[in-house]
This record gives C-alpha cells, structure tokens and sequence, in this order.
C-alpha cells in the first residue's frame, strides 16, 4: 500500500522524504515506533517506563542493549569471510536494537530504511535485472563454497602461511 507523488512516498502510514528541497528527513510520523522519527512514548506504568524511573537500573538496561547491539554487530563484521551477504542482516538487526534505545542510532536506522525501500522499489520495477542478480550471487556463492572444498583452499592457505 503505496501513494507517492513528486517528493515524498507513504508506507503504511510512515512518510519518507524523497529528494529535492527539504528531502533529508526521516519522517513526519510522529507515533513511529519503527526507528522512523520520534520514538513512541513510553506508557506509564509499564516495564519500560519503570526501567527509566530508576537510574542504575537504566544505566544497566542501556548497557545491555549496548552490548546486545555491538554482539549482533560483532557478528555480522565475523561474517565477512564468507561469501555472500551473510553480514547484512546481522549488522542491521544490531543497529535496530541499538536504536531502540539511542538516538543516534534510531537516526542511523532511518537511513539505512530509507536505502531498503527504494532499493525494494528498484527491485519491484526491474524484476528481471533483481532476479539475475539474485541468481548471479547465488551461483558465485555456490561456486566459491564448492572451489574451497574441491581444491582444499583452507589446506592450502594454511599449509602457505606456515601455519598448518
């Protein structure tokens, strides 16, 4: 569900700038819970809302989302030795998670967000070109796994670096 007209496109309810004058911005969602604009606000009474009334333990709950974040992160940059785009996805839920929490990140987000749906809207108006792609990375992927097995790459690396 989609209108768009010369500068902006509405997803559902949230407003992405598109280029031109004033282009930039995230949002003008107000009630945007989705790392989109300003954070939803937190109701009183709940879990959250007791977690920010009490100092240390907001200190505690931001460390653990910190480091909860920066695991996810950590794991996507691990993921860079294989081939194929198995890093993304851990890196962006990383930044999601840091951005429930942090501004900076929730700002970060909205541009990887923005990035996402107009490369979703690229792929949906070029069906075949988003399929070769797709089918390309794949088979380069399948070709790369079957070459490091087939010729003992790892062995042979090893053995080279004089660490085998």
């Amino acid at each position: 569900m989609s209108r768009t007209d010369a500068r902006t496109t509405t997803f559902s309810g949230n407003t992405v700038a598109g280029p031109g004058p004033g282009g930039r911005g995230a949002t003008v969602c107000a009630h945007c819970s989705d790392g989109l604009g300003r954070p939803r606000p937190v109701p009183p009474g709940s879990w959250r809302d007791r977690v920010r009334q009490n100092p240390p333990l907001h200190l505690a709950y931001r460390i653990a989302v910190f480091v909860a974040g920066l695991l996810f992160v950590l794991l996507g940059v691990a993921l860079t030795v294989l081939p194929g785009p198995l890093t993304i996805p851990p890196v962006l839920a990383g930044l999601w998670v840091w951005s429930t929490e942090f501004d900076w990140a929730r700002r970060f987000f909205a541009a990887f967000r923005r990035k996402a749906v107009a490369a979703w809207h690229h792929a949906r108006q070029h069906p075949a070109g988003s399929a070769a792609a797709t089918v390309g990375g794949l088979a380069a992927a399948a070709l790369a796994f079957w070459a490091v097995g087939h010729f003992s790459l790892v062995d042979r690396a090893t053995t080279a670096l004089g660490l085998g």
